[in-house]
């Protein structure tokens, strides 16, 4: 059996803020770093919060001076970060996540599924308004690349893209035995994203984590709850509902190591 360390990272964004947000990352990171994390993964859209109607005003590019600092922070520690981000690629504007590596390289997943909130979703609004279909503002996008480290084989999803069993089943074919799911989710759909995420692990045989929102985005409230579960669809830890902090899992050949540690 191999040894790893697994992170996931609970934020709280500032709407907007992307120097605020970095310093939020930086600040969970150093605690994911300090558990022995090999990767840390935050929720979706991370670095700006879930502000469709901002993307394209705080759009990243591909090497973006804003991540100069966790890039930094990577290739000093040894730990990857897997951030969230409006990216522009080519004129085109996508959801996506920055692969951070500590060789200082950077890959990038965009988002293939974008998401539309449901009428439900008006009872986790704050304001009342259900925010526009992610359409309205991004492109699909279809870059996928795997983490590789240790014996490991790391896939990402974002958000929505769990809500088609052929991803992690694509993911399983391409040997990842670790499922990142980049999200923000809301309290009506926690139930039925994270019952997903179980059954996907216990499926393919996976370790899954689940990286959330600990307060509210876009108008809306956040489930928090970021957690990480077994190959066996056992939910090893998980932070509370609001919030931010880190949830980690340390593997190893003769023992499993699990630690919340929350933010007020």
């Amino acid at each position: 059996m191999f040894s790893r360390c697994v992170a996931v990272a609970q934020t709280t964004p500032v709407k907007g803020d992307v120097a605020a947000n970095v310093e939020e990352h930086l600040s969970l990171a150093k605690l994911a770093v300090d558990e022995g994390a090999d990767i840390a993964l935050f929720p979706e859209l991370s670095l700006t919060g879930y502000e469709l109607a901002l993307g394209e005003s705080l759009a990243f590019e591909e090497n973006d001076a804003r991540l100069a600092a966790l890039v930094d922070l990577a290739e000093r520690s040894g730990t990857r970060l897997v951030v969230g981000a409006p990216i522009r690629i080519e004129q085109k504007l996508y959801v996506g996540a920055f692969i951070i590596l500590p060789d200082r390289s950077i890959e990038i997943y965009t988002k293939h599924r974008l998401g539309t909130f449901p009428s439900s979703s008006v009872c986790d609004s704050l304001t009342g308004e259900i925010p526009p279909p992610e359409p309205n503002h991004f492109q699909a996008g279809d870059r996928n690349p795997l983490i590789p480290f240790n014996e490991t084989v790391a896939a990402i999803a974002i958000c929505a893209d769990i809500g088609r069993p052929e991803h992690p089943q694509r993911a399983a074919e391409r040997q990842a035995n670790l499922y990142l799911a980049s999200m923000f989710v809301i309290p009506s759909d926690f139930a039925g994203d994270t019952a997903k995420l179980a059954r996907y692990a216990e499926q393919y045989q996976m370790t899954v984590a689940l990286a959330n929102y600990g307060g509210p985005s876009g108008g809306l409230t956040s489930a928090g709850r970021s957690g990480i579960w077994s190959p066996t669809g056992k939910l090893l830890v998980q932070l509370e509902e609001a919030g931010s902090g880190v949830a980690v899992v340390r593997e190893s050949p003769d023992k499993l190591h699990v630690r919340a540690i929350m933010r007020k």
